[in-house]
Order: structure tokens, then sequence, then C-alpha cells
């Protein structure tokens, strides 16, 4: 029963906040998309600092040892971003190598290839912050998972109130989530299924966390580090950069105001979950 429990609670929290996110990002805050990079940098970077490092630190867990875990999770986003801007770098050599000789090349031609080249390199770019995206996600969803788990076979009241918490604070980061996937080449429904497999990935951490709930929950801080090491990277490598253009200073202070909204929305469902999963 209280395995049943452990998996609707946590199916529920980690798939439906990303259907409420969606319906959020995609329905009611659709008109605004155009501001929904600003506010995904915001909700990534509030959901890092505001509560899974806070989290992560307020364990036993030693502080030298969860700044290492933070600083290998940073550069492990950048390699992978390097392994995919590498792999595309080989893949349009090879394609050079296998189409027109420069000679043979029109004006034309020229200007084709080279608009398809930025147009590839752009998605491409996208590709690695996806999956930073994603990684992370999954990590923290797992983490939540064995929360989830733990607070259940505590108390069944107490499991249905951390499920109820999880799902309101996975809420605001999901939806910088999909606005990520969306700047790649990723379709609505494509991004929501992204966001909802890594979702799903907080009812295998509640299943072991049934299991394993004693040995897992020493590893819980290093989980919410690595999972902010992502993020952390996502928004000020990937995000942040798209933002640094020159603007009038009306849509400089939009930027600003959504990067601060999607801050304000972590912050406030952290407070109002009593920053307790």
């Amino acid at each position: 029963m209280t395995l049943l429990a452990i998996l609707v609670g946590t199916l529920v929290a980690g798939i439906g906040s990303v259907w409420l996110a969606a319906w959020l990002s995609f329905g009611v805050l659709n008109r605004y998309t155009q501001h929904m990079l600003s506010l995904a940098a915001g909700a990534l970077l509030a959901t890092a600092f505001l509560h899974l490092l806070p989290e992560a630190f307020e364990s036993e867990a030693g502080a030298h040892e969860l700044f290492l875990t933070l600083l290998i999770g940073l550069v492990f986003f950048f390699l992978l971003d390097k392994a995919q801007l590498w792999h595309h770098g080989h893949e349009h050599g090879q394609a050079y190598h296998h189409g027109h000789a420069p000679g043979q090349l029109s004006g034309h031609d020229h200007k084709a290839r080279d608009h398809g080249h930025l147009h590839d390199h752009h998605a491409k770019d996208k590709l690695g912050g996806q999956w930073a995206v994603l990684a992370g996600d999954s990590v923290h969803c797992f983490g939540d998972g064995i929360l989830i788990a733990s607070a259940f076979m505590a108390d069944m009241r107490l499991g249905v109130i951390a499920a109820l918490a999880v799902l309101a604070h996975e809420v605001p980061h999901h939806m910088g989530d999909l606005a990520v996937l969306r700047q790649g080449s990723s379709s609505r429904k494509a991004a929501i299924v992204k966001v909802s497999m890594a979702g799903a990935v907080t009812a295998l951490g509640g299943a072991l966390g049934y299991v394993l709930v004693d040995a897992l929950h020493d590893w819980l801080p290093y989980f919410l580090v690595v999972a902010s090491s992502s993020f952390v990277y996502v928004a000020l490598a990937d995000l942040i950069p798209q933002l640094q253009k020159r603007l009038s200073a009306r849509q400089t202070a939009e930027q600003i105001l959504w990067l601060a909204v999607g801050m304000g929305m972590v912050l406030v469902v952290s407070v109002l979950a009593g920053h307790q999963h």
C-alpha cells in the first residue's frame, strides 16, 4: 500500500507539474513567448541558488565535497556542450568534402550553404543546452522521488503534503525547461514529452527510495548539487548570453522584469512550501 502511494504521489508530482507548467507556458503565457527566455533564466538560477544548494548544504555532507561536486558538474556540462559542437564540426567537414568543391559553388549556392550552416549550427548549440537541462532535471526529479518516498514511509499524510509541495515548486523551473527546449528544434509536443519523461524519473527515485531509502538518503545532497550545476550552467552559458544584446531602455526593463518574475515564482513557492519537500 505504501509503495503504491509513493508511485502515485511521485507520478502526480513529477508529470503533473510538467503539464501544469506547459498549460501556463503555452496557454496563459503563450502571448509572452518572447519573454520566456528571461523567465527561464531567472527560474533556473533561483531554483539552484534558493532551493537546491541551500538544501544540500543544510545536510551533513561536507562543504568542500559539495563545492567539488558543483565544480565537476559545471565542467561536465561544459564538456557536453563541447562534444555537441565537435560533433557538429565533424559532420559539417564531412558534408563539405562530399559536396561541391569551392570553385563549383555559385553565389546563390554559397548563400544557401552558409544559411543552412548557420541554422544547423544554431540548432546544434541549443541541443547541448537541452540535454543539460534534461539531465539536471532527471537528477533533480530522482532526488524528489527519494524525498517523497521518505515522507510517505514516515507518515502517509506527510507524504501527500510532500508530493503536493514538490508539484508546486517544480512548476516554475519546468516552465524554464520548456522555454529552453522550445528555443531549439523541439516542437511544443516534443518539449512536453521530453520534460515529462524527465519528470517520470521521480517515480524511479520513489521506487528505489522505498527499497533503499537509508542508503540513498546520504547521496541526496550530491544529487541536488549536480542538478544545480546543470541549471546554473544552462542559465549562464546558454540563456543569459542570448539576452546580452543592445536593446531599448523599455526592452531592457522588460528583460529584467521577466528575469525577476522567474526568480520570484521560485521564491514564492519555496516560501509557501515552507522550504520543505
